[in-house]
């Protein structure tokens, strides 16, 4: 939590920068973003975007929201679906006949991409990642979409440590939505999508990607220690594929 802070706040005041902005989901990575970032540079120097798409569940809306509200930070509400709409008319004619895949679920996260870059150029805010460290290192993500940013504030926290700082941020104070910290983690780009549908839960994740990233143990030994052997050629597989991305991803502010 210190660490954080003082490198957030670090990080603006050498390069001269001052305000911040970043896309509010309703979910736990933008939540406890959006929390330290106030904590680092005041709630007048940070803006959110909430930029939900046709599948985003009205409580992720209301709950980044609250959270907006109760932090008294600026907000503004931009629907994605227009947006949406006009890449998916502009490709018909080469998608035709092809279905919905991870193509138009990318496409929607690299245009919230597209307006936060718009905003942080317009007003001169750097823009916030929000990416954490097990997303990183399996590639669940988009490049020139949720992998924009300035600086990744999360990205050397795996998710299960994200989790565990946003009890800690509410032990004084409910200012994180519970429902933010409960639910089912999702990019919702997609109806009913869950990020389990596409990694093991992170419980089961967070210490395998631990053991071969921290103590760079190889999957004949992780394998050795009890790990399933096809989770681990899965999940190593994962890693090492997207190297590409980690190579392209905002620098990471190092707390570990």
């Amino acid at each position: 939590h210190d660490a954080l802070i003082t490198g957030i706040r670090d990080y603006f005041q050498k390069l001269g920068f001052k305000k911040a902005i970043l896309g509010l989901s309703g979910g736990i990575d933008s939540a406890v973003t959006t929390v330290l970032a106030v904590k680092a540079l005041g709630k007048e120097n940070v803006r959110v975007l909430l930029l939900p798409s046709q599948y985003s569940s009205g409580h992720s809306v209301d709950d980044a929201r609250d959270l907006a509200e109760k932090l008294g930070i600026q907000y503004d509400i931009m629907p994605i679906k227009p947006m949406f709409d006009a890449f998916e008319s502009a490709l018909h004619t080469q998608f035709e006949g092809l279905p919905f895949n991870v193509t138009e679920e990318n496409i929607q996260a690299q245009v919230r991409g597209v307006l936060l870059m718009a905003m942080s150029n317009k007003f001169g805010n750097i823009l916030l990642n929000t990416t954490n460290k097990s997303e990183m290192a399996v590639g669940y993500g988009t490049l020139y979409g949720d992998m924009c940013g300035g600086i990744a504030v999360l990205g050397d926290l795996y998710k299960t440590e994200v989790y565990e700082l946003a009890r800690y941020l509410n032990e004084d104070d409910m200012v994180i939505p519970e429902n933010s910290i409960v639910k089912p983690p999702s990019a919702e780009l997609r109806p009913g999508q869950k990020d389990s549908d596409s990694l093991p839960p992170y419980e089961v994740l967070d210490p395998l990607l631990y053991q071969y990233i921290e103590c760079r143990k190889g999957p004949d030994e992780l394998i050795a220690m009890g790990f399933d052997e096809a989770l681990v050629l899965r999940v190593l597989r994962l890693a090492n594929i997207n190297e590409f991305k980690r190579e392209q991803a905002a620098p990471v502010l190092r707390v570990s």
